[in-house]
């Protein structure tokens, strides 16, 4: 018997933040969204959202009115990325060096004060299994939290380490009718028309 898809989950990463120099996961940075050709391709190749949402931090509202300007959208405060707790707002060559640690453990690291890949994991699993279940929906969120879909997809935290996730890249996940998670794309860049 076939297995088919319920609803698919369109995530984008927001566009590439302004940066400062300093470690940020909840601090609320900009984002640039002057590449006009890399948000036009990025539309032409999503279909008109019915249901749009997104994580409230301000480089992923504005990424979202940079795509869809005026469109509808909610915000989903479990969507926000990683809390880095005491190391946020450090400076990156601040940061104390770990050294180099298994996938799991780096997946279970938690920084003084913050969360580790696996709370974030554990806090944005219930909310996407949510959206996917009332239907097809396009969310604008983080690097952390698409990450975190593809481990719902998986159904293994540390394996969504792997994947490298782009400023504007699209990953689709599908829910089936048996409540179980397929990836159909990763970090997907649209390329602007020359």
């Amino acid at each position: 018997m076939q297995t088919t898809r319920a609803a698919e989950l369109t995530l984008i990463r927001h566009a590439p933040v302004v940066p400062d120099g300093r470690v940020y996961g909840r601090r609320d940075l900009a984002a640039d969204c002057s590449d006009w050709a890399m948000f036009d391709a990025l539309r032409a190749q999503i279909p008109v959202p019915g249901r749009l949402i997104h994580s409230p931090a301000l480089r992923c509202v504005q990424t979202l009115f940079a795509l869809w300007p005026g469109a509808a959208a909610t915000p989903c405060p479990a969507l926000r990325e990683q809390d880095f707790g005491a190391w946020e707002g450090l400076c990156y060559s601040d940061l104390p060096d770990l050294g180099p640690l298994p996938r799991q453990e780096l997946c279970d690291h938690r920084p003084p004060g913050g969360e580790s890949f696996a709370d974030l994991c554990a806090r944005a699993a219930p909310a996407l299994e949510e959206l996917a279940r009332a239907g097809p929906a396009t969310v604008v969120a983080h690097a952390g939290t698409i990450r975190a879909a593809l481990a719902l997809a998986l159904g293994a935290v540390s394996g969504a380490l792997a994947f490298e996730i782009a400023p504007l890249s699209v990953t689709r996940i599908a829910c089936l009718t048996d409540g179980n998670f397929i990836i159909r794309e990763v970090n997907a860049c649209a390329a602007p028309a020359r």
